[in-house]
């Protein structure tokens, strides 16, 4: 188990955005977080990498409490990977320099190291020869495939992704799928939230359908999108059907 969040529980003021939710992910497994906007996809995934603090509830990472107090962020960061739906590049760095700036920065490591680390991912997904373009020469889909390049870097054990297609415009959205469904061939554990069925479908092994701050279902994606058990899911795909999302 490599990642695990018990009876988690988070409010903002007197709006209750997690309640009592708990969720396990293995080693290697895709699992998709599905939902309205403001069924707590995004604050789950910021809670799990310590941006957001719980109210109650414990979250393990490789079976450690990351959440006590004495837990240090920024160690547990290092093993935790974040990519976001507004990319988040500096726009006055070149890719190169974003891509390695915490590595060199944060964690120390060698420049060298780095640097081939980085235009090692970079030619994976495509983007070598634009290693010293800055951002705003960049089409929204290389952008954000430069922002999972920079969170990959530092080989985390989990990657948290946020909605990392809704800012894409719909050709844009295959490049960053193509990518993240090499990630998956390649292993690597990751949460995703999304709003796009089909992008579910297609990367998760598992998925999982938040309400009001809690878990209504949970399974493959072939029963979960296909074949949902409980009314509140049905609900919520038939929205989705009808606004040609599924």
């Amino acid at each position: 188990m490599l990642l695990s969040c018990q009876n988690v529980r988070k409010t903002f003021g007197t709006n209750l955005v997690l309640d009592d939710l708990s969720l396990e992910v293995d080693e290697h497994e895709v699992v998709a977080l599905i939902g309205a906007s403001g069924s707590g996809k995004s604050t789950l995934l910021r809670c799990v990498n310590l941006l957001t603090g719980i109210d109650d509830g414990v979250i393990r990472l490789d079976g450690e409490d990351i959440t006590d107090p004495r837990a240090d962020p920024d160690l547990v960061r290092r093993r935790i990977g974040m990519v976001f739906q507004s990319y988040n590049l500096f726009p006055h760095m070149t890719v190169l320099r974003n891509v390695t700036l915490a590595p060199d920065k944060v964690h120390k490591r060698a420049a060298a190291e780095i640097r081939d680390q980085a235009m090692e991912w970079l030619s994976r997904v495509g983007l070598a020869d634009k290693a010293d373009s800055y951002p705003d020469r960049l089409s929204g889909g290389q952008q954000q495939r430069v922002a999972i390049v920079r969170a990959l870097v530092n080989n985390p054990r989990l990657l948290l992704l946020d909605e990392v297609t809704s800012a894409l415009d719909p050709e844009l959205v295959g490049e960053v799928l193509t990518m993240i469904r090499g990630l998956k061939d390649d292993g690597m554990t990751m949460v995703l939230a999304t709003h796009e069925m089909g992008f579910a479908r297609q990367v998760a092994d598992r998925v999982v359908f938040l309400d009001g701050g809690r878990i209504i279902e949970a399974g493959p994606p072939s029963q979960v999108l296909g074949d949902p058990v409980e009314p509140r899911t049905r609900q919520f795909l038939a929205r989705i059907i009808e606004a040609g999302r599924l």
